[in-house]
């Protein structure tokens, strides 16, 4: 899988219907992510970014095309075989942290290995050790009311990354945070992304911030609008 892209779409599209009403969202996508590679997806609101990006994740199902996942076909499979290959491979991050209210920052980063059935002992050491590199290894056991958005966001990027995916993805990470937590949030996830050896995909509005990922790709109207992004 190392020379493979990680992550490729062809020819996508998806409309959504409502009776006789037909909305299309995204129209003839064609997209590649190299593994290791760090891409921004930019537009402006309503153009398709996250509904590409819910859709390169296999969250959702494309009217047409395909996406290929390390190398399988991911938009062909069941709900069930897509939520395998997903938690197999990828991690997630979101504006809004989607930490569990009633857990501690340990518990909310160990989730997804407990999840997956790895023994409690094991889990929790590396959560810790997660928890320690984005800068909370004191802030262990307080719950996301007791944290900042900033931290809130450092225990949602561990989480994000305790399976050791081979693709993080990121939808506005830094939407719901002010200019110098963003700025925070984003070196880290950046050096994170080096550090672990993932591939980055980000959706954000912020073209500030996107032009340090590397490359960019412009959706406008549904479609890749920037000369060579794919």
């Amino acid at each position: 899988m190392s020379n493979a892209p990680i992550l490729q779409a062809t020819n996508l599209a998806k409309v959504y219907r409502d009776g006789v009403l037909e909305t299309s969202v995204l129209s003839s996508i064609e997209f590649t992510l190299a593994t290791r590679e760090r891409v921004a997806i930019v537009g402006a609101s309503g153009s398709g970014k996250s509904t590409l990006l819910h859709l390169l994740a296999g969250l959702d199902v494309p009217t047409d095309g395909t996406v290929r996942l390390a190398g399988q076909d991911f938009s062909s499979l069941s709900e069930a075989a897509r939520g395998r290959l997903r938690n197999r491979y990828l991690g997630f991050v979101y504006q809004f942290h989607y930490l569990l209210a009633e857990l501690n920052a340990l518990e909310n980063v160990m989730l997804p290995l407990r999840i997956a059935r790895q023994n409690t002992f094991s889990a929790e050491k590396q959560a810790r050790e997660l928890l320690a590199q984005v800068g909370l290894g004191h802030r262990l056991l307080h719950k996301p009311s007791e944290l900042s958005g900033g931290e809130r966001q450092r225990v949602a990027i561990a989480r994000a990354l305790i399976s050791r995916p081979a693709c993080v993805m990121a939808d506005e990470p830094t939407g719901n945070l002010d200019s110098k937590a963003a700025e925070q949030v984003f070196e880290l996830m950046l050096g994170l992304n080096e550090q672990f050896d993932t591939a980055l995909l980000i959706v954000t509005h912020d073209l500030r911030l996107a032009n340090q990922i590397g490359r960019s790709v412009t959706l406008v109207d549904g479609k890749i609008h920037s000369p060579g992004s794919v």
